[in-house]
């Protein structure tokens, strides 16, 4: 694999190319891991497709060492994500302090995702800042296995009618990862059924947004005809994206 890093001022930017080189052994490490995980569950026969994706998504996890279990006695809170946005709890959904500096990496993105997030609201919140540009830069390579299926539940249990142009942009972008189509064919019951909801919930946002048939004045009529005209547009992205999540 070439590394081509950046220059600054005719040199080579040496931080930004190990960056690169860091995130690239991360995204191959994480392949071998998940690769290898799922050799284990053929091996072991799991019972149900559910058991196979839990065996996947906790490839990652290690065993705990005895000194782990024993010898240090102090209190000290593991989630300090969750214990700090509980001191400071509003009606508004606020996302915790921790992320006030967006992840720009997929391992990033999964750190903050599993560690600081503790609500659907937090998670919705959380992919409406990022917006669709910096998950489809953060995702350039792929969704990690099993988080598409969390995206869809999330945008299926809080989407509103304000954020609609939003969500349906960001499902557009991640429709254009790569193995996209697997992801959508590994995704659970439970989590085809949100993506049915969510854009059953989309198509009923669209049906308030329906032109009128007859306008008395020519230049409402040329407002309207535009209007008419954007929304066909959104509508046929909507079925563009149905099809592609496999939606009937």
């Amino acid at each position: 694999m070439l590394f081509l890093g950046s220059r600054t001022e005719g040199r080579m930017d040496f931080h930004a190319l190990e960056k690169e080189l860091q995130e690239a052994v991360a995204a191959d490490e994480k392949y071998q891991r998940e690769n290898e995980a799922k050799f284990r569950a053929v091996r072991q026969k799991v019972a149900s497709y559910e058991e196979f994706r839990d065996i996947v998504l906790a490839s990652h996890l290690k065993p705990l060492e005895k000194r782990d279990k024993t010898g240090n006695k102090t209190k000290v809170s593991w989630n300090s994500c969750a214990r700090k946005a509980s001191h400071t709890q509003e009606s508004k959904v606020e996302l915790p302090q921790e992320l006030q500096q967006l992840p720009e990496t997929s391992s990033e993105f999964y750190r903050d995702w599993r560690r600081c997030l503790k609500s659907s609201q937090e998670q919705y919140r959380f992919l409406l800042q990022l917006g669709p540009q910096n998950l489809g830069q953060i995702f350039q390579a792929d969704v990690a296995f099993g988080l598409l299926g969390e995206f869809l539940t999330v945008l299926s249990e809080n989407v509103s009618v304000k954020d609609r142009d939003s969500v349906l942009e960001i499902l557009e972008r991640l429709s254009s990862t790569k193995r996209f189509g697997l992801n959508v064919e590994l995704l659970s019951r439970q989590e085809k059924d949100s993506c049915r909801h969510l854009f059953e919930k989309l198509q009923r946002m669209e049906t308030g947004l329906t032109c009128p048939p007859k306008f008395v004045h020519e230049e409402s009529t040329t407002v309207a005809q535009t209007s008419c005209q954007s929304e066909g547009s959104a509508e046929r992205k909507l079925l563009e994206l149905m099809q592609l999540y496999q939606v009937p």
